[in-house]
């Protein structure tokens, strides 16, 4: 497992409101401490609802319950925006956001080049370890590269499921919450 991993929430997970049919982008990994954003949850709102001076509209998504009123973003501009971070080859975090403002709002098409999140997703020293051990998360490379952004949308877990094979295919067509079937 390494920094820019994807992983897929398993349906053991079944119950856990934050992290139900997730996938997780993995922005920084280390035994002592890990963290990412969930991809495919959007929410209902957009940026510009609870950010001002942004002009095009811009999707928002729900990062994870750690911070929830914090907002964070990946991007794939690199030192385009200064004080990026670097999670992989293609995706990098955090950054001047002011820069980040500017560039969206002289260029509305670059909207594509982010993913904005209020909140993320965190681990503490072996959490996440001891959660894959328990099969609550399976761990995959990112093989969406810079498409990633484009794919991450309600599917891509059920999508992710299917890769699986075997008993998870089923779980790709169950119904959000089992006990209603």
């Amino acid at each position: 497992m390494k920094s820019g991993d994807l992983i897929i929430a398993l349906p053991s997970i079944i119950g856990d409101p934050h992290f139900h049919r997730s996938v997780v982008h993995l922005v920084s990994y280390s035994i002592e401490n890990t963290f990412g954003f969930i991809l495919n949850k959007k929410l209902s709102y957009q940026l510009n609802d609870v950010v001002e001076g942004i002009d095009p509209p811009v999707p928002l998504y729900f990062g994870g319950p750690v911070e929830p009123d914090n907002l964070f973003f990946i991007h794939k501009l690199g030192s385009q925006i200064p004080n990026s971070l670097p999670v992989d080859a293609t995706f990098y975090w955090s950054g001047d956001f002011d820069t980040v403002v500017k560039t969206l709002n002289e260029n509305a098409s670059l909207v594509k080049e982010f993913r904005f999140f209020l909140g993320y997703s965190g681990w503490d020293k072996n959490q996440l370890q001891n959660e894959i051990k328990t099969k609550a998360w399976h761990v995959k490379e990112n093989n969406y590269a810079g498409g990633l952004f484009e794919k991450a949308d309600d599917s891509l877990w059920r999508d992710e499921m299917i890769g699986l094979g075997g008993h998870y295919i089923i779980w790709s067509n169950a119904p959000e919450n089992p006990n209603s079937n």
